[in-house]
């Protein structure tokens, strides 16, 4: 089992920064990987960032290709949580985003369903 509890939401105009933090707890797996997605009122759930945080491939990152430059995924090992830093925030970016975390991923970063575990969400509103 994988907690995890997500934070950092908000309302920010265009231009503005948001950093995200989801807190995990309840696991003993030593690596996992930990994406963080985002869905819009009638879209899909979009992969964002994600992050692998063990074995030799630990800290490595990837983003969807309209955050890259602007959003930032790393982790504090120290206490289990992994940030998503948003900048240059724009009004697209509106959604409710989550943490997700699987010990096994047999697919791509960006697909949820490869995910198992699940916060439940913070909201992030930007006005233009």
């Amino acid at each position: 089992q994988v907690h995890l509890v997500e934070s950092g939401g908000g309302s920010v105009q265009a231009g503005g920064s948001l950093r995200l933090s989801c807190a995990a707890s309840g696991y003993t797996y030593s690596s996992l990987y930990f994406g963080w997605f985002r869905q819009a009122p009638g879209k899909e759930r979009e992969g964002v960032a994600a992050i692998y945080t063990g074995g030799t491939g630990g800290g490595f990152t990837y983003y969807t290709d309209s955050v890259k430059g602007r959003f930032t995924i790393s982790q504090d090992n120290a206490k289990n949580t992994v940030y998503l830093q948003m900048n240059s925030l724009k009004p697209e970016d509106t959604a409710m985003y989550y943490c997700a975390a699987e010990p096994y991923l047999g697919g791509s970063w960006y697909v949820a369903h490869e995910y198992n575990y699940w916060g439940q969400g913070t909201q992030v509103t930007v006005s233009s």
